[in-house]
C-alpha cells in the first residue's frame, strides 16, 4: 500500500524552499519600502531609537530610518530574485539581531511583566518565525554544492 503522505512530502521538498524565500523576500521588501516614507512604518520611532543606540549615535533620525529601509529593501530584492543568497541570508541575520535588540535596550517598553510582552514586544517576538524560516532556507541554500562535489556527512 502506498503512503499518501509521500506526494505531499515531495511537493513540500520541491516547492517549500522557494515559498520560504519568496515570502521572506516579500515581507522584507514590503516593510523596507514602508520605511522610506516617514510615518508609514508603525515601528518607525522604535526602529530609529534602536539604530541610534546600536550605532552609538552615528546613524540618527532620518539617516537611521533610510539606512534600515535600504538594507531591508535590498535583502527583500535579493531574496525575491534569488541573487546573492549567501549575502542576503547574512544580512538578514544581522537585520534580525537588530530587530530583537529593543527587547534588551528598552525592556520597560517591551515587557509588561516577565514573559508578558507589550504590543511592541509582541511585534518583535513574532520575528522568531522569520528567523526559523531563514534557518530553513539557509539549510537548502548552504547545502547546495556544485555538480560532482560530494556531500560530507
Amino acid at each position: 500500500m502506498t503512503n499518501p503522505d509521500i506526494p505531499i512530502s515531495r511537493a513540500a521538498s520541491r516547492h517549500g524552499p522557494l515559498a520560504i524565500r519568496l515570502s521572506l523576500g516579500i515581507v522584507l521588501f514590503w516593510f523596507g519600502v514602508l520605511k522610506f516614507v516617514p510615518g508609514l512604518s508603525p515601528a518607525e520611532s522604535l526602529m530609529i531609537r534602536t539604530v541610534e543606540a546600536l550605532t552609538f549615535g552615528v546613524l540618527v533620525g532620518d539617516t537611521a530610518r533610510l539606512f534600515v529601509a535600504a538594507v531591508e529593501t535590498l535583502i527583500g530584492v535579493a531574496l525575491l530574485t534569488g541573487r546573492m543568497p549567501h549575502t542576503a541570508l547574512a544580512a538578514l541575520a544581522l537585520q534580525m539581531a537588530g530587530t530583537f535588540a529593543p527587547l534588551l535596550l528598552f525592556p520597560g517598553e517591551m515587557w509588561r511583566h516577565p514573559f508578558v510582552p507589550s504590543l511592541e514586544g509582541q511585534y518583535i517576538v513574532k520575528n522568531i518565525v522569520l528567523v526559523s524560516a531563514a534557518f530553513a532556507l539557509a539549510a537548502t541554500v548552504l547545502t547546495r554544492l556544485p555538480e560532482g562535489v560530494p556531500v560530507e556527512s
